[in-house]
C-alpha cells in the first residue's frame, strides 16, 4: 500500500483550472500560514489532490458522503472530494511535517498536520475508493445531481492538466 502524501498546490495552476472550472477551490487565508494542503493519491493512473478542511464546529454533525469524508469524525477537519483536481509532480511540493516551528499557532498546525496525516494513512483504502467510487459516478452521471453539480469536472481537468504541463 502507497502511503498518501500531504501536499502544497501551486497557485498559479490552481487558478489556471479554474478559468475551465469554477468549482476548484480557492485557497483562502495567508499563503504563509495556511497553504492549500490535501491529501494526494491515485485514481486510476492519474495522480489527484483533494483538498483538505481544517476542523470546523459543523463538521462534526455532518454525515460524510461520497464526496465528503471527516476525518477522525470530523475532529481533524474532513477531505474534500468534489473539490479533487487531476496534478503532475509539477504543481505540487510536499509538506514538510518535521520543520521547525517559530509561534504556537504554528507549532499547533502543525501538529494537526500531522495527526491528520496518521489518520489519513490509517484510512488510506477507504481514501483512494472514495475519490475512485466518486470520480466513476461522476464521469457516468451516476450521482444525484446536488452531489453532481458542486464536483469538479474530472475529465476535463485532466485534459486542462495535461495542457498546462506540456507547456511547462
Amino acid at each position: 500500500m502507497n502511503n498518501l502524501k500531504l501536499v502544497i498546490i501551486d497557485e498559479y495552476y490552481c487558478n489556471h483550472l479554474r478559468t475551465f472550472d469554477s468549482k476548484v477551490a480557492y485557497n483562502y487565508g495567508k499563503k504563509d500560514t495556511r497553504p492549500f494542503i490535501g491529501v494526494l493519491f491515485n485514481v486510476g493512473n492519474v495522480e489527484y489532490f483533494a483538498p483538505l478542511s481544517s476542523p470546523k464546529a459543523k463538521h462534526l454533525t455532518m454525515k460524510s458522503r461520497i464526496d465528503f469524508l471527516k476525518v477522525d469524525g470530523g475532529n481533524l477537519g474532513v477531505v474534500n472530494f468534489n473539490n479533487m483536481i487531476p496534478v503532475t509532480p509539477n504543481n505540487y511540493s510536499v509538506v514538510n511535517l518535521n520543520r521547525k516551528t517559530n509561534t504556537l499557532n504554528e507549532l499547533k498546525y502543525l501538529l494537526l498536520l500531522q495527526n491528520q496525516y496518521k489518520w489519513l494513512n490509517a484510512h488510506c483504502d477507504v481514501i483512494k475508493n472514495r475519490a475512485q467510487n466518486l470520480y466513476n459516478k461522476y464521469n457516468s452521471k451516476k450521482l444525484p445531481q446536488i452531489i453532481y453539480d458542486r464536483c469538479c469536472n474530472f475529465k476535463l481537468l485532466e485534459q486542462v492538466c495535461n495542457e498546462y504541463n506540456n507547456l511547462k
